[in-house]
């Protein structure tokens, strides 16, 4: 499968709300001074009256929009994962998610691909942490297709909504034609012996193990699983059922991500053997987004290799099921 890049998730995202904001005069911005690097500033430009720069202040930022919304605005607010997130938890907390509010959150600079800045900017907790709070739906889109797609959709959802974008162009996994909806997963390639639940980057990543695997006479299916929460619980465990054997691909710390979501729903519903491939219990450090997503095990030979060990695991549960009839 050729690599094709598209644009950024965040760069998608800017295009996104300027089109929103032309429909939509009840949409407001507002960015913590990095709107250059969000891609907000191109809705400063269009609707200055609508663009709010908070400054330096993520907490207080969350606090306006809150504020905001309850007047009935459309808030969308966003910084860097790691500062947005970190920073403005607490307000999340009590002036978003207790009252429900109609706020948008849209982060960029998720996971570790922002390369050479460092831990302190590479935010691989914000998707655990934001999955925590109630009513809050959780998105990790793949391209630009699914990026704007499900930024669109947001719009018209009243609850609120946390959405994970990222610094380098993305490969294209999707058409125009492709049907994006929160909640609901996209199967992009079918398959019967592994089921492989990615979101990000790390699609492409998956789509790749697929075509290895495929090479070595092991047929897997692989789903965009953008939607952390609410999980596409259907298609997961249809899935599950079908090929017995599932992995996980993600761009985000190994607990409290799509990992540890996927394998609670499958516990409990289909139980199967599962792995999980995502930063494991550490921060990353400075360098290239290739190396690091080499270094910290998120590359599609690190799939392919998961797939191999669930697909062992399967075969031999069966033989001991077998055994033991």
């Amino acid at each position: 499968m050729e690599k094709k890049l598209g644009l950024a998730t965040r760069d998608a995202y800017g295009k996104a709300l300027v089109e929103i904001g032309k429909s939509n005069p009840d949409v407001v911005v507002l960015d913590a001074d990095l709107s250059k690097s969000t891609k907000t500033e191109a809705f400063g430009k269009e609707f200055p009256s609508r663009f709010f720069n908070c400054g330096i202040a993520e907490a207080n930022m969350v606090g306006i929009a809150a504020g905001l919304a309850s007047q009935g605005k459309i808030p969308f607010l966003s910084s860097f994962a790691c500062f947005l997130v970190n920073k403005g938890f607490e307000q999340f907390r009590m002036a978003v998610a207790f009252p429900e509010l109609n706020v948008k959150v849209v982060t960029s600079h998720g996971g570790i691909s922002v390369g050479e800045d460092g831990a302190s900017q590479q935010s691989i907790e914000d998707v655990a942490l934001m999955a925590t709070l109630p009513g809050f739906k959780v998105i990790v889109p793949s391209d630009e297709y699914c990026t704007r797609a499900i930024v669109m959709e947001s719009v018209g959802i009243k609850d609120p909504v946390y959405i994970r974008t990222g610094r380098p162009k993305a490969p294209i996994v999707h058409s125009p034609r492709t049907v994006f909806k929160i909640g609901k997963g996209v199967l992009i390639r079918e398959g019967k012996d592994v089921a492989i639940f990615a979101n990000g980057l790390l699609v492409w990543e998956a789509l790749q193990a697929a075509e290895t695997l495929a090479s070595q006479g092991v047929s897997a299916c692989v789903v965009d699983a953008h939607t952390v929460k609410p999980l596409d619980e259907e298609l997961i465990v249809s899935l599950a059922a079908k090929t017995r054997a599932v992995v996980t691909a993600e761009e985000h710390q190994s607990w409290g991500g799509l990992g540890s979501a996927v394998s609670r729903l499958l516990s409990e519903r289909r139980p199967v053997p599962v792995s999980c491939v995502a930063i494991q219990d550490t921060y990353a450090e400075s360098g290239k987004p290739d190396e690091l997503i080499e270094k910290y095990g998120l590359t599609s030979a690190h799939i392919v290799k998961a797939a191999q060990q669930v697909i062992r695991r399967k075969i031999a549960g069966a033989e001991k099921h077998s055994c033991a009839s």
